[in-house]
């Protein structure tokens, strides 16, 4: 405590002789040029080609690495796209500007610096400053530079701290932001047209979990952050949109996890005139797609599980099926509720008796299967009482014409062929609101305004929904949500009473 103490002191002294010198935090440094693209341009340009043909650039970023040698020294700065050596002499920037550097700047400071390119004799590509220009102040000392920064706490609480010291945290970052760019680029190739649809509802709906609740101040209404824009999105589709997709934050008032989060992102689209199968095809097409575009022929890892997504490559297993492969129940007693509530309480589950044999065939799944589906899986014919906006199979109305996606055991996707029988989805409706009266805070609300939507004419539909944040985990070897998500919700660090001087 006490050297972090004599650190800040010393770093405060250095700050205010910079002040005292006048131009501080001066605003009209102009870089021209980036590490990246420097390195990359003149790899193959040597001592002597570098002499016989001077580059003058100007470049900024943060003092990673600061080597004092007398009258000479070597400063290494990291901007966006990676770092780039600095060298900086008394006799190239005069005595009284050379005297600054070594009297205010620290590691961690951000500087700009204009010169000439060169390469040292160990052949590093190297500026050689004309002029130094401290920006801004760093006033509290980074990690110590041979460790970075590992711990995960400190990681996620303080994220600007971990893009500082973390490469393999701006790479993880800016592979999402690539990865979403390529969900949209797919969907608006393919004619569906991106819209945004509201964050607060009147009526919470579109999925089965526990909402956020907020008000609104002057109409004195009380609203729900979104668990799902399903039910706008499809009302677009009442209204002649046949394709539409949207990628935008949900919010669901629920516990943490290495998969979950209380905010996160999805991807929601929706076609009319066909089903979940073309659904699961589409599917297959986005995600080879991906693998492709970001890893070649290769495939990727995800904690050692070697993966291609190729399409026809995908698994594909009714609920019914997977529960016979992959526990111990028989073809029989998968139908059997008795056999199936027994099991659970033996595991311990809490079990409620208004579950019925779907219910109950969910949770044993969940609890038994959904880990071990390490393949890229489609799961499909789920039970229609725990899919209140599927369309229910014509030739076994107790299963839903629905899938979800499962890969190294999470679930990515969730799609089905769209409930558009008015009648059928306000009696489910109905279902749900008896169980949340019943105490089950995931349940559905009546929404009479979607019903009514409905009765206007919902043509023949599927909808799916991603999860980007699982899709990236996967695609980044992350093994937990909040690796992928720049800052994610986190609980308060207790306040500490301030130690005395």
């Amino acid at each position: 405590m006490g050297e972090e103490r004599d650190a800040l002191k010393t770093r405060q002294l250095r700050s205010d002789r910079w002040r005292a010198a006048g131009g501080a935090f001066a605003n009209d440094f102009r870089p021209d040029a980036n590490s990246g693209d420097l390195q990359a341009r003149y790899q193959n340009w040597d001592k002597q080609a570098l002499a016989a043909q001077p580059r003058t650039v100007a470049v900024a970023g943060r003092v990673m690495l600061r080597r004092v040698m007398g009258k000479a020294s070597f400063i290494s700065l990291q901007d966006g796209a990676g770092r780039i050596q600095c060298y900086l002499s008394q006799a190239d920037l005069g005595v009284d500007a050379y005297q600054g550097f070594k009297d205010q700047w620290d590691i961690g400071d951000i500087a700009g610096v204009r010169g000439r390119l060169m390469r040292t004799n160990q052949g590093e590509l190297t500026v050689r400053a004309a002029e130094a220009v401290l920006l801004t102040k760093c006033l509290r000392p980074l990690p110590e530079k041979f460790h970075g920064l590992a711990d995960t706490e400190t990681r996620y609480r303080q994220r600007y701290l971990d893009c500082i010291m973390n490469e393999q945290t701006r790479a993880t970052f800016a592979l999402r932001s690539r990865i979403v760019q390529e969900l949209r680029g797919f969907f608006q190739e393919r004619d569906f047209l991106e819209v945004e649809t509201p964050m607060m509802h009147r009526i919470p709906g579109g999925a089965n979990a526990e909402p956020f609740v907020t008000h609104h101040n002057a109409l004195d209404l009380p609203l729900y952050l979104r668990v799902a824009p399903e039910l706008f999105l499809k009302r677009l589709t009442i209204g002649g949109f046949e394709r539409v997709f949207e990628i935008n934050r949900n919010f669901r008032n629920e516990g943490l996890s290495t998969k979950h989060n209380p905010e996160f992102t999805m991807l929601e689209f929706y076609w009319a005139y066909r089903d979940y199968r073309d659904l699961m095809d589409l599917t297959e097409e986005l995600l080879e797609k991906l693998d492709r575009d970001l890893f070649g022929d290769d495939g990727f890892s995800y904690q050692g599980e070697r993966l291609r997504f190729r399409k026809g490559g995908f698994e594909r297993l009714t609920l019914a099926e997977s529960l016979v492969r992959y526990s111990t129940l028989t073809e029989r007693q998968v139908e059997d509720g008795d056999r199936l509530r027994a099991l659970l309480q033996g595991r311990g589950a809490p079990v409620a008796e208004a579950w019925g044999l779907g219910k109950l065939q969910m949770e044993v799944f969940e609890a038994e299967v959904e880990r071990k589906l390490a393949a890229p899986t489609f799961i499909t014919e789920h039970p229609a009482e725990v899919s209140p906006l599927s369309r229910r199979n014509d030739a076994n109305p107790f299963v839903a014409d629905r899938f979800e996606l499962f890969v190294c055991g999470r679930e990515i996707a969730n799609g089905f062929s769209e409930l558009n029988d008015p009648e059928d989805q306000a009696e489910r409706f109905r279902r749900q609101a008896e169980r949340k009266q019943a105490g089950d805070a995931e349940a559905m609300h009546f929404d009479q305004d979607y019903i009514t939507a409905l009765e206007h004419g919902l043509p023949p539909t599927a909808g799916e929904g991603i999860g980007v944040d699982r899709l990236v985990m996967l695609l980044t070897d992350s093994p937990s949500i909040r690796d992928v998500l720049l800052f994610p919700l986190m609980r308060p660090v207790p306040t500490q009473p301030e130690a005395p001087e």
